[in-house]
């Protein structure tokens, strides 16, 4: 219920977008919603597999900095802005590229004193990739990092995915993946087939048909061990902290960090009981509990 109320229930104001696009070093481009207020602070913020900028759990981190005194910029990865992106390629989970592009232009900007980051789900862990892989060289604009409902182990919860309790999320993934597949074997023909794709009904049989060849990996078992975030927790140098509950339907035990927790001072752990997947719904307030959790990090650094 944690998982699904906000999707069909919760009633949110539109955020105040207004849309840049920017290209990407390959030829491609990304569309960024931007809910300016002309403050010298930002929050970069990333939504989760096959969602976009306007995404209710992206619209209440919107109007949860706006109100603090933060610019917000909504990354939307290649193909999710309504659009189909130029490349054959698309997005995945440990594609952490296009966030160092997105940051590029931030910055390039020059209004913003200081920048943190927001992802959720899939873009959780390509913020949490992100700011291990750039270590103690992290740009020092960059102050903090808040990830929620991540699945840092990839192989972990594609096993916990595959399990008979989420079978309507993952028929619910792969039907919109499938959609996403058909456009693009549009644009290049000859070069994706759908022949049998009925026959797809996880994550392990569609990354090693799809997003690993595509990606430049061998096999869904070489892109989840490149991709996982897991592995550069070590390395993170600022303030990052993840969101986990323990409730949580799409994460299996390696999706809890606790010993990277202990060993990092700059790295946090913490794990509700209850939240589900991009969840923590709070009937008694606007604002819900993650939303206001990362703000105070954040802000307060609390």
């Amino acid at each position: 219920m944690q998982t699904i109320y906000p999707t069909l229930f919760r009633r949110i104001d539109a955020a105040p977008y207004v849309r840049r696009r920017i290209d990407t070093p390959d030829g491609d481009f990304l569309d960024l919603d931007l809910s300016s207020r002309n403050n010298k602070k930002a929050v970069l913020i990333l939504h989760g597999l096959e969602g976009n900028s306007t995404r209710k759990y992206v619209m209440g981190m919107v109007h949860m900095f706006n109100k603090g005194g933060y610019d917000t910029i909504s990354m939307n990865f290649r193909g999710c802005s309504g659009e189909p992106n130029r490349a054959m390629r698309f997005y995945h989970s440990g594609d952490t590229g296009d966030i160092a592009t997105v940051i590029d232009y931030i910055f390039s900007l020059q209004q913003y004193e200081q920048l943190h980051i927001v992802g959720f789900s899939l873009g959780g862990n390509v913020t949490l990739k992100y700011v291990g892989e750039q270590g103690k060289n992290i740009d020092p604009r960059i102050r903090s990092a808040v990830a929620i409902s991540v699945p840092c182990d990839l192989m972990d919860s594609s096993v916990e995915l595959e399990k008979p309790h989420n079978v309507i999320y993952m028929t619910r993934f792969i039907r919109n993946l499938e959609e996403k597949l058909r456009l693009k074997s549009a644009l290049f023909p000859g070069k994706i087939s759908l022949t049998g794709f009925k026959e797809i009904k996880t994550f392990r049989q569609f990354d090693d048909r799809y997003t690993a060849p595509i990606h430049g990996f061998n096999n869904a078992l070489e892109y989840w061990e490149k991709s996982s975030s897991k592995q550069f927790l070590h390395q993170v140098s600022i303030p990052t902290l993840l969101v986990n509950a323990l409730n949580d339907p799409f994460l299996g035990e390696g999706c809890f960090p606790f010993d990277a927790a202990e060993e990092n001072p700059h790295f946090f752990l913490e794990t509700p009981g209850n939240g589900g997947h991009v969840g923590f719904v709070t009937f008694s307030d606007p604002y819900y509990w993650t939303e206001k959790r990362a703000f105070d990090f954040i802000d307060k650094g609390l």
